[in-house]
């Protein structure tokens, strides 16, 4: 385990000026693994610095204990320049954190329930779809609630357009046609969202949170968890707005989040 301490002047700590991906390890395999290289990768060009070596990072995986865990890599801009004014020449810095992992299984099988956020997402197309290290907005939203029962809130941005749970990306199944909220303005670009988006027919689509009254399931999901087929949605007061039952519908896409994860199928 690498979690070295990092100075008080990296510029990850001082600004979240940085990237970091979560990735699952199965018996030292990474999950998904490309995917995560892509979005790391863009994701430090987008910041404008260098991201580790292939070769640096393509050793990491292989330390994993048996079993399930999760990789976390956080890549830095590191130290230098002055103030906001990045240095000229950055000195990335990677820090890499090894844990056991457990999928929450129950929630495959019974499903959760949700709830809509008051807080709303800034648009930045600037820094739509990475997963930078700034998640003030997703902490700020998660602070909403206590109640164990509640799983995850759903985000909407300042234009009131879905975008996303929390920490998952967010599906729905309406008149036969599935569909993801576009994350062309803010958001994080899931490798499980993009992993679906290559397999199955799923339109990314504009909608706003009336959209999901009208859908025949709806689903959360990330290359941790896999997806939770959602039971029931409240609104930001937690009043119930609409459930669902969980049935053949919910667990085709599911069964397909399974297989790309190398989780067993549901029935």
């Amino acid at each position: 385990m690498d979690e070295a301490v990092l100075p008080l002047d990296d510029r990850g700590l001082a600004y979240g000026d940085g990237v970091f991906e979560t990735v699952l390890v199965r018996d030292g395999t990474p999950v998904l693994w490309e995917a995560h290289l892509a979005r790391l990768t863009r994701g430090c060009e987008r910041l404008g610095f260098p991201a580790p070596p292939r070769d640096t990072l393509e050793a990491l995986p292989g330390r994993a204990p048996a079993g399930l865990s999760v990789l976390k890599l956080i890549v830095t801009r590191g130290s230098g320049g002055r103030g906001y004014l990045a240095p000229a020449d950055p000195q990335p810095r990677l820090r890499v954190q090894r844990m056991p992992f457990a999928p929450a299984e129950a929630r495959w099988h019974e499903g959760v329930r949700v709830r809509h956020c008051a807080l709303r997402l800034g648009i930045q197309p600037r820094l739509a779809g990475l997963k930078h290290l700034n998640r003030l907005e997703n902490v700020l939203a998660r602070g909403e609630w206590s109640d164990p029962g509640i799983a995850e809130g759903l985000l909407c941005d300042s234009e009131g357009r879905l975008v996303e749970a929390t920490c998952m990306n967010l599906f729905w199944q309406r008149a036969g046609r599935l569909e993801t909220p576009r994350l062309d303005r803010c958001g994080v670009a899931g490798t499980l969202r993009q992993a679906l988006l290559d397999d199955q027919p799923i339109a990314e689509v504009e909608a706003t949170p009336e959209r999901l009254m009208e859908v025949e399931a709806l689903w959360l999901g990330n290359s941790l968890q896999g997806l939770w087929p959602v039971t029931r949605l409240d609104d930001d007061e937690g009043r119930a707005l609409i459930t669902w039952t969980i049935g053949e519908t919910h667990r085709r896409l599911q069964n397909d989040a399974q297989r790309l994860l190398g989780y067993p199928s549901l029935t």
